[in-house]
């Protein structure tokens, strides 16, 4: 395939999937680690050849593969297989389990790289840059330990509830928090299922 066909097919999937995720290019560029001119420079058609960390990057925090986006048409591909059967035939999204007594020294790392060393637990949904934070003390009481949060990774501007961290006590908070993190929280994500983990 020619590097101009590979920048087009690139292009067209990350508009596609920023649009059909939710996501916008700054949300995805704060989750990926990307600049936005980076990003922004895609997008116009400005790159020829992407570098492969900055294609990983995006496919990682789309949950998507790296050949794929950007050799398939994936608005095509997703219509298709959500046609085949009413559920959607959608395989689930591997999600890296983070215990709470490394939250910290893990949070900042990538996706990709967190599931192939942590112990996964899946996702049967439409959603991306998610981790899996497991319990060791209550969280107020409303969580217990051994319950598993499912966490959409980054800022959000939702009234949603959100995990985050008491930056000087270190103890995980919910919060309902529109925005980033501030000089007392750092909002690890917004909460998008939990559970009761079983090992």
């Amino acid at each position: 395939m020619h590097k101009n066909d590979k920048a087009e097919i690139l292009k067209k999937n990350i508009k596609y999937l920023i649009k059909s995720r939710g996501e916008t290019q700054i949300s995805l560029c704060n989750a990926s680690g990307l600049t936005r001119s980076t990003i922004y420079n895609i997008l116009e058609g400005r790159v020829v050849n992407a570098q492969h960390s900055t294609i990983r990057k995006i496919s990682d925090f789309f949950g998507v593969s790296y050949v794929e986006i950007e050799t398939l048409n994936l608005e095509q591909k997703e219509t298709i297989e959500s046609t085949l059967s009413p559920a959607g035939n959608r395989n689930p999204a591997a999600v890296p389990i983070i215990p709470q007594n490394v939250l910290l020294e893990h949070i900042d790392r990538r996706i990709g790289e967190l599931a192939t060393t942590q112990r996964l637990t899946y996702y049967f949904g439409s959603a991306s840059n998610l981790v899996a934070i497991l319990l060791e003390h209550s969280i107020g009481d409303t969580n217990e330990p051994g319950d598993l949060l499912i966490i959409k990774k980054g800022h959000t501007h939702s009234d949603g509830e959100k995990l985050a961290i008491n930056k000087s006590t270190n103890e995980l908070i919910i919060t309902r928090q529109a925005g980033g993190s501030t000089e007392c929280i750092r909002i690890i994500g917004e909460i998008i299922e939990e559970r009761v983990y079983a090992k």
